[in-house]
C-alpha cells in the first residue's frame, strides 16, 4: 500500500509544479509591457485586478514607474528569460526522470544560459536601484540579491558536478536553483492568497509577510524533489554521520536562542510584528516537523543515507533563526536600515542560506566518501586504484 500511494503524491506534486510553471510563464513575459508603454496589456496585472481589486494592482504599478525605468530593458531580459526558466524547467525534469539523456543535456545547457543571461539582467537592475527604492523597500532588495546570487551559485556548482560525472549532485544542485527561481511564481500566487488572509493590506505590506518565509519553502521544496528522487540507501563511503546527536542539539539550542530573539524582537514591533512572525514561524514549524519524520522513517527502515541527508538538513534548518538574529543588527547598520526592515531582511533570508550551505555540506560529504573509497581500494598490478563508480541519484 505504501509505494502506489506515494507515487501517487510525486506525481500530484509534478503536475502541479508544471501547471504553475507553464502558467506563470505567460505572466512573466508580459509582466514589464505596461512599463515600456502604458496601457499595454499584461497578463498577471489582469488577473491580480480581478482576483483582489483593481486599485490593489494599480497602486503596486503606480510606485514602479521612475525605478523601472531606469533599468527597463534589463528587467525585460530578465523577465523574458524568466518565463522561458519556467518552460524548461519541467523539460528538465520529466526529461531527467524519462531517461532522455539527449534532450536533457540539450535542454540544460540553455537551461544554464538562460539563467545566466536572466540573472545577469536582475543584477543590472539591482546595482541600479537604491535598497530603499525596490519594490516593497531594501528588505526585498536583500532578498532578491541573495537569491540572484543562490540561483547563479547553484547552477554553477550543478554544471561542474554534471561535468565531473556526479549525477546524484548535479540533481540536487539543479533543484536548488530551480527552488530559488520558483520564488517568482509563488510571490504572485501569495499576491491573490494573502489578501484574504490579511483584508486591507496594501502589496507592500504583503510582500513583508511573503519576504519572511518564501526562501523557506522553495529551499525545502527542493529538498523534498531531491529525496523523493533518491532511493539509494547508502552512497559508497558515507559511514556513521557528520551530524551525531551532540552537534544536534547543540543546533537545536542555537536554533531556539535565535527563535526566541527573533519573536522577541518582532513582537517589539507593536502594528505589523504578530503577522510577520507568524509568516515566518508557521511554514518553519511545517518543514522542521516533515524533516524530523523523515530522519526517523529512515532510521527505523535502516536507510543510512537518507538519514544523513535529512540530518544535515534539519541541523540547517535548526541554525537558521540563530544565523538571522546574528545578521540583523549588522544589517542595520551597514544599510542603514530601521528595526522593521533588518529585522524583515534578516529573517527572510535565514532558511535560504542555510539551506544552500546543507547542500553545500551534502555535496562535501559525498565527495568525501567518493575519496575514501577511492584511497582505500586495492590497486591493480600496476599501482594503480580503480576509478570509483559514478553513483546514480534516481
Amino acid at each position: 500500500m505504501h509505494r502506489p500511494r506515494n507515487i501517487a503524491w510525486g506525481r500530484v506534486a509534478t503536475i502541479t509544479v508544471v501547471v504553475v510553471c507553464l502558467t506563470y510563464a505567460p505572466v512573466a513575459m508580459t509582466e514589464l509591457w505596461p512599463y515600456a508603454r502604458p496601457g499595454a496589456p499584461a497578463f498577471g496585472q489582469w488577473v491580480l485586478a480581478r482576483t483582489v481589486s483593481a486599485r490593489y494592482a494599480a497602486d503596486a504599478l503606480a510606485t514602479r514607474i521612475g525605478p523601472y525605468g531606469r533599468s527597463l530593458v534589463p528587467l525585460v531580459v530578465h523577465s523574458v528569460l524568466g518565463g522561458l526558466l519556467m518552460l524548461l524547467g519541467p523539460v528538465q525534469f520529466l526529461s531527467a526522470v524519462r531517461r532522455r539523456t539527449r534532450l536533457h543535456r540539450a535542454a540544460g545547457v540553455l537551461f544554464a544560459v538562460t539563467v545566466y543571461a536572466s540573472m545577469a539582467g536582475a543584477a543590472v537592475y539591482l546595482a541600479r536601484t537604491d535598497p530603499a527604492d525596490a519594490f516593497s523597500g531594501a528588505a526585498f532588495w536583500i532578498m532578491l540579491t541573495t537569491i540572484l546570487v543562490g540561483t547563479v551559485l547553484s547552477v554553477t556548482f550543478g554544471i561542474l558536478a554534471a561535468l565531473a560525472g556526479l549525477p546524484d549532485l548535479h540533481q540536487r544542485w539543479m533543484l536548488l536553483c530551480y527552488g530559488f527561481l520558483m520564488t517568482a511564481p509563488l510571490l504572485r500566487l501569495e499576491w491573490g492568497a494573502l489578501p484574504r488572509l490579511l483584508p486591507g493590506l496594501s502589496m507592500v505590506e504583503i510582500n513583508r509577510v511573503a519576504v519572511m518565509h518564501l526562501g523557506s519553502l522553495v529551499v525545502f521544496g527542493a529538498l523534498l524533489a531531491s529525496r523523493a528522487l533518491d532511493r539509494r540507501t547508502r552512497v559508497p563511503g558515507v559511514a556513521g554521520t557528520w551530524v551525531p546527536l551532540p552537534v544536534l542539539l547543540a543546533a537545536h539550542l542555537a536554533g531556539a536562542g535565535g527563535l526566541g530573539w527573533l519573536a522577541h524582537a518582532l513582537l517589539g514591533l507593536g502594528g505589523p510584528g504578530p503577522r510577520l512572525l507568524a509568516g515566518y514561524l508557521i511554514p518553519y514549524v511545517l518543514a522542521y516537523a516533515v524533516m524530523v519524520a523523515g530522519q526517523r522513517r529512515a532510521a527505523r527502515t535502516g536507510n543510512g543515507w537518507a538519514r544523513e541527508e535529512w540530518r544535515l538538513h534539519l541541523a540547517a534548518l535548526c541554525l537558521a533563526p540563530a544565523f538571522s538574529a546574528a545578521i540583523a543588527l549588522p544589517l542595520r547598520h551597514t544599510m542603514g536600515l530601521d528595526r522593521l526592515t533588518a529585522l524583515t531582511a534578516a529573517a527572510g533570508i535565514g532558511c535560504g542560506v542555510l539551506a544552500f550551505a546543507a547542500t553545500a555540506v551534502v555535496s562535501l560529504r559525498v565527495l568525501y566518501g567518493r575519496e575514501l573509497v577511492r584511497r582505500t581500494a586495492p590497486s591493480d598490478g600496476a599501482g594503480r586504484t580503480p576509478a570509483v563508480a559514478t553513483s546514480a541519484a534516481v
